[in-house]
């Protein structure tokens, strides 16, 4: 039987135990496996279901989605006492997608028509550029997130070695066996996809050439805290920092790269700080490095940067799901604190050890100035990174 994300149960009582009240939306990176969670939920509902694709549909298709919902309807009258879902995958390659699904919906809901819609995209940026605006109130958003480790672990009985160097995507584990091939499959379909439709389709970028090499530059950095102005010194046209932190914040988005910000109580003092690379999943650092899995383990000093990213990354993926939950880094002068959580005011501090050696004298100086209500180390000597890496972060704020 294939794998139930824990997401799969909350949509499935919204779809068959209550009545027709919001679109249901399922958003979040490539390849995660939306689609196989709704055609889950689809075989457990007790009434009929569609699942259409915009994928192939041209951007400027201006009947193409009252098309399908007059299918929809058509369906559903043939049983009037049972409702009817209608899934359309990738909707926000179509122009003008959130008006038109905002007058089939209202159109429904004059007519009394029991037709319920669930609707998948790829990227937050869909979030953004049309249900916020046309489909307010009318919706209710799931964030479907990167694989954890316990999902891959559970699933596909990975190590926690393993799931540091492939990561949490669950379509290209069948290749683990064939490095190379995996390299590609990640490459190629991927991060190149992701950032020429999720991000260039949606999105005006005036130097896509650009956003390129800063991703490429940003998941080699992983872990590591560069300035803009450093960055735009191994970038041919390079723009300015702000073109570059306006790239970054689309990578972000399309759930590939995020920059931290410098924890400060001063919200003006945290925009203006040098980002925190940090790569969203873990195999877009091996996908692009000329490691190996062997060649990684074998290098202690590489090993802990793919220790540390992966501990990032669980961070930033529970923060995408749970809004209050916020992420930084903290450093001054030689004193650095690699992860600040915050929750409703409640601050922690975390640092990562994939060996027994260095100080953490970057924890004692942060705890002197802000007193947290916790500092706690994941590797050497705390939390071991392994156990870390499957919980549920908010559980350390119990």
């Amino acid at each position: 039987m294939a794998y139930q994300r824990i997401e799969k149960s909350g949509l499935l009582k919204r779809l068959k135990d209550e009545p027709r009240r919001f679109i249901q939306v399922i958003y979040g990176p490539r390849q995660i496996g939306k689609t196989t969670l709704v055609r889950q939920i689809m075989a457990e509902l007790d009434y009929p279901s569609v699942m259409i694709a915009a994928d192939a549909v041209p951007a400027g298709d201006g009947v193409w989605i009252s098309q399908q919902w007059e299918n929809a309807r058509i369906r559903q009258q043939q049983q009037t006492d049972k409702p009817f879902l209608l899934v359309i995958d990738e909707v926000q390659k179509i122009d003008n997608w959130s008006e038109q699904i905002k007058a089939e919906w209202d159109r429904d809901t004059a007519e009394e028509k029991d037709i319920r819609v669930v609707l998948l995209g790829s990227s937050r940026l869909m979030l953004q550029q049309g249900l916020t605006e046309s489909l307010a109130g009318r919706f209710e958003a799931t964030y479907l997130g990167h694989w954890s480790y316990k999902e891959m672990k559970d699933a596909f009985g990975l190590t926690a070695e393993e799931f540091i160097w492939f990561g949490g995507y669950p379509g290209a584990i069948a290749l683990k066996d064939d490095e190379d091939r995996w390299k590609n499959y990640i490459r190629d379909s991927l991060l190149e996809t992701s950032i020429s439709k999720d991000i260039l389709m949606l999105t005006r970028v005036d130097k896509p050439a650009l956003m390129k090499r800063l991703f490429e530059l940003g998941s080699v950095y992983s872990g590591q805290v560069l300035s803009f102005t450093k960055i735009m010194g191994q970038l041919a046209d390079a723009g300015n920092t702000t073109t570059l932190a306006n790239y970054l914040n689309l990578l972000n988005d399309a759930g590939l790269l995020g920059g931290l910000e410098k924890y400060s109580p001063n919200m003006v003092r945290k925009r203006s700080s040098s980002p925190k690379f940090m790569v969203h999943n873990t195999a877009i650092m091996s996908g692009i490095s000329n490691e190996s899995k062997d060649t990684l383990l074998a290098d202690p000093k590489a090993w802990g940067r793919w220790v540390e990213s992966a501990v990032g990354a669980h961070l930033i993926n529970q923060s995408f799901k749970d809004k209050k939950l916020n992420v930084y880094y903290w450093r001054e002068g030689n004193e650095e604190v690699d992860f600040v959580l915050e929750y409703k005011k409640r601050v922690i501090a975390l640092e990562v050890k994939s060996s027994k050696t260095g100080t953490l004298s970057g924890m004692n100086a942060f705890a002197k100035q802000f007193k947290p209500e916790k500092t706690l180390l994941i590797g050497a000597g705390g939390i071991p990174w392994q156990e870390f890496l499957q919980m549920d972060v908010l559980d350390l704020y119990a």
